[in-house]
């Protein structure tokens, strides 16, 4: 399964961005993840199939993950944007097999597109 991200970009803070991920073939989970510089990759959120979804505690409420099935693309619209949500985007996929966190638990990723917020 490949995956493609798009959909970065710069924006202000408390500004919004869409992300879309399109996979080339179903899989039962996919997530977001993000990484900032110097840091390690952090799960954001992640939804499976059936349309059950699971978020940071620090997006809850500000970010939202969906999925369209019919066209093997989730999104992640992201409101209310900070400065600390600068990071590079990846989405990921996997088959639903342990923690919905750990990116060990995702075998497909897409190549990342970068989110600049500024303050």
């Amino acid at each position: 399964v490949q995956l493609q991200a798009s959909g970065g970009g710069l924006v202000q803070s408390g500004g919004s961005l869409r992300l879309s991920c399109a996979a080339s073939g179903r899989t039962l989970r996919m997530a977001w993840f993000r990484q900032a510089p110097g840091k390690e990759h952090e799960f954001v959120a992640a939804i499976t199939w059936a349309g059950t979804t699971n978020y940071a505690d620090s997006v809850k409420g500000r970010f939202t993950i969906s999925r369209d099935n019919a066209k093997l693309t989730v999104y992640l619209q992201m409101n209310s944007l900070r400065p600390e949500d600068t990071a590079i985007y990846y989405c990921a996929a996997g088959e639903g097999i342990g923690s919905y966190k750990n990116t060990g638990n995702y075998v497909h990723w897409g190549q990342g597109t970068q989110v600049t917020v500024s303050s």
